[in-house]
């Protein structure tokens, strides 16, 4: 966990560029995610030195060993003059990390081609490579403590993009995690990634719970085949591939890739699916996949992505995933179809529905997570609701830390169904039969089926407040004749 002055670190490297004139939030974190990444190479090159002083054994080169290939190195020129960092960083140490794709292993270099250096003067990047060398020198002991940085700077973003997306909170994500418990065979897939929090997530948990009995192949398919994540934003593959990199996923799948189009073509690849695919807008219909329309003939993607996740997934794959409400009650046929196929035709496990504060201060959308899984033939005999009220927060914008957390009871709750078999639909938690959603058109709002039970209130007679209220006509023009008299005198 990062202390507090940690935090205020960080926010003090975050004030500089802002001083400095970098003032957009997302700016600010691929400046500083392309210098951990020229700090993290030079990392890995002393290691690989030592190594080959303690072992003889020769080690690949990431720098050149001539003068200026060494001048690149983070341990060399960051205690140099500002201007001279300035103009090797920007002029040999960028260009340099542009051009690794070929030789780089990791998934961050595949998508450095089109970054571009952006810090506006040698006094910025002095104080940013200062700031950032005594965090990691003094404060950043360990990967989980760069990942929980990294979150940090990620937390942030506190606004949507174009697309609608945004980031989905640590602890939902978390609990999405913790109700499908990932095991360290899966392949595990978001298909709308952004910065990875959800595949981090689940890494965080694979490596809570299984950590000291995986295999050696357990191990390399964890930081290799286990994750991928797909965007059709470059920005964001760079962050949640630094992401993943930090949290010791060192080669995964993430790919630029718009998931609902005709681009994808993915097919039963993977064991879990977990997802907050973008909410907002409509897709060229011309370019969405044919076999997504089979299932809903639409161009609103979070009924396409609800598809597209029935699609890529295994058959026995498992998915949770957040929807606005709209999916649960929608009346147009696409809507209807989509509820119907996951009813129907694969097992609709749980409809949780979260208070409409969730994503603030992004949005005050009301949303709902979907846990289903992919059968192709059926399986649902009845779902389980669930209304959260409170997630350990405010529901306001500031989103500060509340007692009430509803996550512990649905995680139980969820993890043992056969308890639910007695409760009530006037209770926060309770089955409900197949049959009666068939009955209800396949809608799946909570409301539909909940039951509220209202308190009788007695109220006297009309008379009685009659009389009631002549008393206090009396008792007020008594009062007003005193008045006057004391205004007389």
């Amino acid at each position: 966990m990062l202390t507090g002055e940690i935090r205020n670190k960080v926010d003090k490297i975050w004030t500089d560029m802002w001083a400095g004139g970098i003032t957009n939030p997302l700016t600010v974190i691929e400046q500083l995610t392309y210098l951990m990444f020229i700090r993290s190479l030079d990392e890995k090159e002393l290691e690989n030195e030592s190594f080959e002083a303690l072992s003889g054994e020769v080690m690949p080169k990431i720098f050149s060993q001539d003068e200026d290939g060494q001048a690149m190195r983070w341990s060399k020129f960051k205690t140099k003059d500002s201007r001279v960092i300035f103009e090797i960083v920007g002029t040999k140490v960028f260009p340099f990390i542009k051009s690794m794709n070929g030789e780089s292993q990791s998934a961050f270099s595949r998508y450095m081609q089109d970054a571009m250096f952006l810090i506006p003067t040698p006094q910025v990047l002095q104080k940013i490579i200062t700031g950032l060398d005594e965090l990691y020198e003094h404060d950043i002991k360990d990967l989980d403590m760069q990942g929980d940085l990294y979150e940090y700077m990620l937390g942030k973003l506190a606004t949507a993009g174009q697309n609608g997306q945004f980031r989905t909170p640590k602890h939902i994500r978390d609990m999405m995690v913790r109700l499908l418990a990932p095991t360290p065979d899966d392949k595990i897939c978001d298909p709308a990634c952004g910065t990875a929090g959800f595949l981090v997530s689940a890494a965080e948990f694979i490596r809570e719970k299984y950590e000291t009995e995986m295999t050696s192949d357990q191990w390399e398919h964890f930081a290799s085949e286990m994750f991928t994540g797909l965007d059709t934003d470059r920005t964001m593959l760079r962050l949640s591939a630094m992401n993943l990199m930090l949290h010791s996923i060192t080669n995964p799948h993430i790919d630029y890739v718009d998931s609902v189009s005709k681009q994808n073509s993915m097919t039963s690849g993977y064991d879990l699916i977990l997802a907050n695919p973008p909410f907002t807008g409509t897709v060229d219909a011309e370019s969405i996949n044919d076999n997504l329309k089979a299932v809903c003939n639409t161009k609103k993607t979070e009924l396409l992505f609800v598809a597209l996740f029935l699609r890529m997934l295994r058959k026995g794959g498992r998915c949770a995933c957040i929807v606005p409400d709209g999916v649960l009650f929608g009346t147009t046929k696409a809507h209807k179809t989509l509820r119907k196929e996951l009813v129907e035709n694969h097992q609709l496990q749980a409809v949780i529905s979260m208070p409409s504060g969730v994503f603030k201060p992004y949005a005050g959308v009301s949303t709902a997570i979907l846990v289903f899984t992919k059968t192709g033939a059926g399986g649902t005999e009845n779902v389980w609701f669930y209304d959260m009220k409170a997630d350990g927060y405010s529901l306001d914008d500031k989103r500060s830390p509340v007692e009430t957390n509803d996550i512990p009871d649905i995680l139980a709750r969820f993890h043992n169904l056969e308890g639910e078999t007695d409760r009530k639909p006037t209770e926060q938690s309770f089955l409900v039969d197949k049959a009666a959603i068939e009955a209800n058109d396949y809608d799946l709002s909570i409301n539909r089926y909940k039951e509220v039970v209202y308190e009788k209130i007695e109220y006297d007679k009309p008379q009685v407040i009659m009389d009631r209220l002549d008393q206090l006509d009396l008792e007020i023009a008594a009062k007003m004749q005193e008045l006057r008299g004391l205004v007389g005198e």
